[in-house]
């Protein structure tokens, strides 16, 4: 199974999320599955693949020229993917990807996040999303996304992400996709 992660690239942000993203990329190799991420360096994206490559996973990297231009292309891909933008970049993730998984992130995470949603809703695609809120990471949005609901802006959902605790969740999750 293809997984797709989508991370921080932030090493402003704590350890614990670190050792969580690491955690499921060991684990990711370990049960023969597949990474496919961003393809760069930095926080949760150099901690997801550094497990992953700890335990021979193959890793597919889908990275931007900007990224490149900054320095940050990952060494641990097996295979790498060059694009010209990050729209680029989130198409080709989605191809590849056969289920995805969010972590806690910033801007970039969330885009990629409401992309597959949105395009799972429309019927591109049933590929699961499973949203990792660790120490409630994205209850908030959570909260905002039921508001929306509530008051009618997302109608019954056709396609709804799995929320999870926590990366040990998350693996159990996983492991039912099979």
């Amino acid at each position: 199974m293809k997984i797709a992660v989508y991370c921080s690239s932030s090493n402003h942000i704590a350890d614990e999320y670190k050792f969580q993203g690491y955690k499921l990329g060991q684990w990711i190799g370990e049960s023969a599955n597949s990474l496919v991420f961003g393809g760069a360096t930095g926080g949760l994206m150099t901690s997801v693949s550094e497990g992953a490559a700890n335990k021979q996973a193959e890793i597919i990297g889908i990275i931007p020229q900007a990224v490149i231009k900054m320095n940050r292309q990952s060494p641990l891909c097996s295979t790498l993917i060059t694009v010209n933008t990050m729209s680029e970049r989130k198409a080709r993730m989605k191809e590849i990807a056969d289920i995805f998984v969010v972590l806690p992130g910033s801007y970039g995470t969330l885009d990629e996040m409401f992309d597959v949603v949105a395009s799972g809703v429309v019927g591109e695609h049933k590929k699961p999303l499973i949203v990792v809120n660790q120490n409630n990471f994205y209850s908030d949005l959570l909260k905002q996304v039921d508001k929306m609901i509530q008051e009618k802006f997302i109608p019954v959902e056709i396609y709804k992400p799995h929320v999870v605790e926590d990366v040990e969740n998350c693996i159990s999750l996983l492991k039912s996709f099979y």
